[in-house]
């Protein structure tokens, strides 16, 4: 279990956080939304330690991990795979996944873990993770190596950006294999409909703060009131 409390960050004298308290529990599905600029993506990256709080504290299983590295916090079993994966020159797939695990695993393993996200595993074991990659599958090859970890918490910050339609329908895929087949906490950081249906909770952030957390039941229908209501208008009845 993750818990922020009063959790605020500001960057060029902008307050992004302001004053955020948020329970993330055990073997849940998340999906953090709100409007560009609402601070969903900064609160991932404060999770996980890519940047600092100014104020508040982060515990995960009661452990005040506000100021532990990122490396740390891994270790401790919390995931994160970036908006916009990573390259690595001369790293082959099989290289990224046998680091993820951490384990001298064989390429038949490697291939599991590949056919998860839906690739086909042979054809991607012996590539290196380099642009010849389109986007939709460096995002299913992210996902997999974190999901080979088998962190406790799982971070996915906008996965969605920058992929093709097909692409996406086979991500969205994957998050129901993961949300029906929980073995942890998982976090997406997402504004497409099609995620927002499989969370157990939808947490809405807007300006820097909670607006509303519940099931999607609960909060789908007022962000979908909202985003159908004219410019200028702030609520439609």
């Amino acid at each position: 279990m993750i818990e922020l409390k009063d959790i605020c960050f500001t960057r060029d004298g902008k307050k992004i956080l302001n004053h955020i308290n948020l329970t993330l529990e055990d073997d849940k599905f998340y999906v953090i939304t709100g409007p560009n600029g609402s601070g969903k993506s900064t609160l991932a990256k404060i999770i996980m330690g890519i940047q600092t709080p100014d104020a508040g504290q982060i515990l995960f299983h009661g452990e005040d991990i506000t100021h532990k590295r990122i490396d740390e916090r891994a270790k401790m079993g919390i995931g994160f795979a970036f908006q916009q994966p990573v390259v690595f020159k001369g790293i082959t797939v099989y290289d990224l996944l046998k680091m993820a695990t951490q384990k001298d695993i064989d390429k038949k393993d490697a291939c599991s873990i590949l056919s998860k996200v839906g690739l086909c595993a042979m054809s991607y074991v012996d590539r290196e993770i380099n642009r010849s990659l389109s986007g939709g599958e460096l995002k299913r090859i992210e996902i997999a190596s974190v999901m080979a970890r088998h962190p406790e918490v799982a971070i996915f910050d906008e996965p969605e950006a920058g992929i093709d339609l097909w692409s996406f329908q086979n991500l969205t895929e994957v998050f129901k294999h993961m949300s029906e087949n929980k073995t942890g906490s998982t976090v997406v950081i997402s504004h497409q409909e099609r995620i927002l249906n499989i969370a157990d909770e939808i947490i809405l952030i807007e300006e820097g703060k909670i607006k509303k957390q519940g099931t999607k039941e609960e909060v789908l229908p007022t962000i979908l009131r909202e985003e159908s209501c004219p410019k200028g208008v702030t609520a439609c009845e």
